[in-house]
């Protein structure tokens, strides 16, 4: 599936109007993060990421109507779907961790939401470090669809917590490089960017860092995942080659974490 610009303003648009709509006086803002928000979307390995920020406490009502809408809107979105979250105002400034959400939406879930939408909603909240992720990237690189700028609703999240919430992404590299080589790969060096430099980086960004900055021959591996982000092949690489890279970021991360 392609996307055109025009497509994804289109998709942006609708989903400001259906978050409006359901979520009412209580909405605060609607905001886009993540790779579009950074310039390095990807139709076929990217999805929508996006944040709605309220007021207050969302009802279950709210919730089933916003989650039929999402679960349409969806099916216009590329393949990876939209991935969203609502916050409450109070938990991103001052920034809250672990991060409280009212509401979450993935294709992740989306099974559960076409067929017990009462179950979704109960389920789907509570407090996810992901967020701190989210809101670092929002922090630097986001845009406000609808409501008061960034900097007005967000605090800049502290450096611990983003650093312990990606590192929670990466933690399980070793076991985790072989069944996505290409994604855990580019993480690692926008994570160790981050660790080392402060950086905060998309994958290509934090590929591109890698291959700066690490010693041969990890940089030829993060070489041929930059080749296959931009493109339709499948990065291959042998096993024990893809862990001991893996092992090498891991250890020069937890010299910063610790």
């Amino acid at each position: 599936m392609q996307v055109t610009c025009m497509q994804m303003e289109d998709l942006l648009a609708r989903f400001v109007q259906i978050t409006r709509a359901c979520l009412g006086e209580n909405l605060v803002g609607v905001y886009l993060h993540g790779s579009l928000a950074m310039g390095c979307f990807h139709p076929k390995k990217s999805d929508v990421d996006l944040l709605a920020v309220v007021k207050d406490t969302v009802a279950d009502t709210s919730k089933l109507a916003y989650l039929a809408q999402l679960v349409a809107l969806n099916e216009q979105a590329p393949p990876k779907g939209i991935e969203m979250s609502v916050v409450r105002a109070e938990d991103v400034k001052p920034f809250a961790y672990p991060t409280p959400y009212e509401f979450h939406f993935s294709q992740a879930h989306l099974s559960l939401a076409r067929e017990n939408p009462q179950a979704y909603v109960e389920r789907l909240h509570g407090t996810d470090k992901d967020l701190a992720a989210h809101c670092t990237i929002l922090c630097r690189y986001g845009v406000a669809l609808y409501g008061p700028a960034v900097e007005e609703v967000f605090a800049p999240v502290p450096r611990a917590d983003y650093l312990d919430s990606i590192w929670t992404d990466v933690e399980n590299a070793e076991a985790d490089i072989a069944e996505n080589p290409l994604y855990v790969t580019l993480n690692l060096c926008r994570v160790l960017a981050y660790a080392q430099e402060g950086l905060v980086l998309s994958k290509r960004a934090g590929g591109e860092w890698g291959t700066q900055k690490l010693p041969e021959p990890y940089r030829r591996m993060v070489q041929e995942a930059l080749s296959c982000y931009g493109g339709a092949a499948q990065m291959r690489v042998e096993d024990q080659a893809a862990r001991r890279y893996a092992a090498y970021m891991l250890k020069q991360i937890r010299r910063y974490k610790e």
